[in-house]
């Protein structure tokens, strides 16, 4: 349990949590504020089965899930559900345009990829010595 929370010394690693807690935290919050372009009304046109629960319930994740990881509070577990969301969305958003060509694939691709990515590294590393796991855990 305490690896879960222990925290790390990497230089200027605050940046990483800001950027991926900030882009989540964004992206959850319009799914709720713009429904129809980026909530039920975007998830029911890519063809979403129950379109309104799975927008609302992604939109939940990457906000409480951003949010955590701006803070550096359980930043770990606050990964998983981020990454989990990302593979879905490459899967289901970015692979059919495969079939386009794997450059447009690659430019429409490009900021999920980089968000599963840092999740990932968010996951692997948790949180810094700025965050509230390193104030409650590291003693």
């Amino acid at each position: 349990m305490k690896n879960l929370f222990k925290t790390n010394d990497i230089k200027g690693y605050i940046f990483i949590r800001l950027i991926l807690g900030y882009v989540f935290l964004v992206a959850g919050l319009q799914k709720f504020i713009f429904p129809e372009n980026m909530g039920p009304g975007r998830f029911a046109d890519m063809g979403f089965p129950f379109p309104e629960f799975t927008a609302y319930f992604v939109g939940f994740f990457e906000t409480i899930g951003g949010l955590f990881i701006l803070f550096g509070f359980a930043s770990r577990l606050a990964a998983i559900p981020l990454i989990i969301t990302m593979i879905v969305a490459i899967i289901t958003t970015k692979f059919p345009q495969l079939s386009d060509g794997f450059w447009g694939f690659a430019h429409s691709a490009r900021l999920d990829i980089s968000m599963l990515l840092t999740a990932l590294f968010v996951l692997v590393n948790g949180s810094d010595k700025n965050s509230i796991d390193n104030k409650l855990f590291d003693k």
